[in-house]
């Protein structure tokens, strides 16, 4: 059963700085035969799911569109343990 995550596409306008100030999220998805999707999502409520299971498979919702992704890499800053970006590849 795959978790829902709602997201958003991403405001180019804005740097991934101001994104996570906001208590958001900067992601990618992407796959074979398809263009890549930058989004942003709901910090909190990814990584409480992604912290009960690790190998979930996470069905996101951007713009109508739905996907069902797992996670790839999730980037973090090494000094203050801050989470940065996540790398989503579709299933």
């Amino acid at each position: 059963m795959a978790v829902v995550i709602n997201a958003e596409k991403r405001d180019e306008a804005k740097n991934p700085r101001q994104v996570r100030a906001e208590g958001k999220l900067t992601a990618t998805v992407y796959g074979k035969a398809q263009d890549s999707v930058s989004i942003e999502l709901n910090e909190k409520d990814f990584m409480y799911q992604y912290n009960k299971d690790k190998e979930a498979t996470f069905e996101i919702n951007v713009d109508k569109k739905s996907y069902n992704v797992k996670v790839k890499d999730l980037q973090k800053n090494y000094r203050t343990g801050e989470n940065l970006n996540v790398q989503f590849v579709l299933v």
